[in-house]
């Protein structure tokens, strides 16, 4: 039965980095920390996410059953939405979303936890043979200078910034709209799953070539940008990552890593999930407009090295294929060809029943 149940592997999971994460805290001594996001904490940022979509998701069709003319109607609207809840919300549905959020919530803070130990683990960098190497593919240059002269340091610079900032709520509110709105359990726990891979998978490239990022590297290439959003995280990241150096056992938390780029892997995730799943063709395009954009930013701003962003692509690519693995979904795409008519075929049956 725990077998068959689509959420197994990414609770293992959740349970074997969350363990690492409670080990590395004792071992060097370091508190763990829940890192702060856009809603406040994740603990309290998820829920809400999920209650979001619980009411944006039930509240709607309630009033489309009560239905709104003439308006007395709508005094059917709480009893209708209770007959949902009653019908449609089995305890198993509800614990099945919890499975998906919490496993989630664990691997990503267990992540941001990892990497702020790595300064206490790794102190060799790589950063000057990622630069090398970016000098080598561009033939004596650097990509970021280029981007510079190419798109402008104004105006694009806030179009990129705004980008890059907004993965920070997207990729959670992503989470929380298929795992409320879907039904296809595992659906659900194969996106859950995914995105719980690439913290993991993005822990073990911190450790295993350890970078800063040529925007902390090597600041001056960046001067001319105009302050954006993007400026102003790296400013606060690079001042807790100070803090973080001088008291690792205070309040801050380090978060500087280049390799691998988790930007791109979890985008590049998003992006093969939705094409896998079969989604609408704008939630494709955006999905891959959004990975342009943000794969811009990432060299742009000198958050990452060419090679950061390749290796965050393969690693989004490696979370779906192991997601669709664990939770049941390998060969989906191809299941879905097989089912569908072919076109011959509907084209005779549309003949036989004239």
């Amino acid at each position: 039965m725990l077998r068959r149940w689509p959420y197994t592997f990414a609770v293992c999971l959740s349970l074997a980095i969350g363990v690492t994460a409670i080990v590395a805290s004792l071992h060097f001594n370091v508190p763990l920390r829940d890192p702060e996001g856009f809603l406040g904490p994740a603990y309290v940022r998820l829920p809400l996410i999920g209650l979001l979509f619980f009411l944006s998701g039930v509240l709607p069709l309630a009033i489309r059953r009560a239905g709104v003319w003439p308006l007395t109607r709508l005094r059917h609207v709480p009893e209708k939405f209770i007959e949902i809840i009653r019908t449609e919300w089995t305890w198993g549905r509800v614990g099945n979303i919890a499975a998906g959020l919490i496993s989630f919530y664990i691997c990503y803070v267990s992540y941001r936890n990892l990497k702020s130990a790595l300064p206490l683990v790794r102190d060799r960098l790589y950063d000057k043979e990622l630069l090398d190497l970016d000098y080598f593919l561009l033939f004596g240059h650097n990509p970021a200078p280029l981007l510079h002269d190419l798109l402008g340091t104004d105006v694009v610079a806030q179009i990129l910034a705004t980008a890059y900032v907004s993965y920070l709520p997207l990729i959670p509110l992503t989470l929380g709209a298929l795992l409320v709105w879907n039904k296809d359990v595992s659906l659900g726990a194969w996106y859950a799953t995914a995105l719980s891979l690439n913290w993991v998978l993005g822990t073990m490239s911190y450790y295993a070539l350890p970078t800063l990022g040529p925007g902390f590297a090597q600041p001056s290439m960046f001067t001319e940008l105009a302050p954006s959003a993007a400026s102003t995280l790296q400013h606060s990241l690079f001042t807790n990552g100070a803090q973080f150096k001088e008291d690792p056992t205070g309040s801050h938390i380090y978060g500087i890593a280049g390799f691998a780029s988790l930007h791109v892997s979890v985008v590049v995730t998003a992006c093969l999930f939705f094409e896998r799943t079969g989604q609408k063709a704008p939630v494709r395009w955006a999905g891959w407009g959004f990975l342009c954009l943000t794969v811009l930013a990432t060299i742009y701003f000198g958050w990452h090295y060419i090679a950061d962003d390749v290796a965050g692509a393969a690693i989004g690519w490696a979370s779906v294929s192991i997601g669709a693995w664990a939770t049941g979904n390998r060969g989906r795409r191809r299941r879905r060809r097989l089912d569908r008519p072919r076109d011959d075929d509907a084209a005779g049956a549309d003949t036989v029943a004239v």
